[in-house]
């Protein structure tokens, strides 16, 4: 998957992302940046940016030993770009870290239930979009244990992230498909779950050797 980049954001408090009328719309905004008329796969590919958007701060502050913001959605702003993805998303709180990871897994699930609704993607591949999206970040960050540590903290539906390491590099080993390949002129990722496995190992190995 490959993002779309901003011209301007706008910012709103992250309780929107539960509201039902306003996710509808950023979907189909973010359909139409695609090409895509379908509210299965533009839901996906949205949720795919904001699962990832949601992770950073958590992901970030446990790999480097840092008090973890907090997600919950009150405490939350996020920025959101005319293509209706959330470029990043900032919490209003500097209160002492208590149960950080069960309230980012909180957000998640609040943000999940409604975007499943309005977008008929099925929730246990938007929780394994999430898993995948906190692999991705313990890895930017470079550790990719804290990943683990942090799905398990929060428990619940939410898998926890695997790894492979191949050609020397480490890769998430993705458990969800944000859909790209089922939009007109996309191709499949490399790392996408529904390739065969030794197709899939053999390019993330091209991409390890040209790293």
């Amino acid at each position: 998957m490959v993002a779309q980049p901003p011209t301007a954001v706008n910012n709103v408090p992250g309780r929107r992302l539960t509201e039902p009328e306003w996710l509808a719309a950023r979907i189909a905004e973010m359909g139409r940046a695609w090409g895509t008329t379908s509210p299965r796969i533009a839901g996906t590919l949205w949720w795919c940016m904001v699962a990832s958007a949601l992770v950073e701060g958590t992901a970030r502050a446990y790999a480097h030993g840092e008090q973890a913001p907090d997600a919950a959605l009150d405490r939350l702003d996020c920025e959101v770009r005319p293509d209706g993805g959330v470029e990043r998303v900032h919490s209003r709180s500097a209160d002492e870290a208590v149960g950080r990871a069960a309230a980012l897994g909180e957000t998640l699930a609040a943000v999940i239930a409604p975007v499943a609704e309005v977008s008929g993607a099925g929730v246990p591949s938007l929780w394994a979009i999430a898993a995948d999206a906190i692999g991705n970040r313990s890895l930017d960050a470079g550790l990719p244990d804290v990943g683990a540590r942090l799905a398990a903290e929060i428990g619940g539906k939410l898998p926890v992230p695997r790894f492979v390491a191949i050609g020397g590099r480490t890769f998430v080993r993705r458990i969800s498909c944000c859909l790209v390949f089922e939009v007109p002129g996309c191709a499949m990722c490399t790392s996408c779950p529904k390739r065969p496995a030794a197709e899939r190992n053999a390019l993330l190995a091209d991409l390890a050797a040209e790293s």
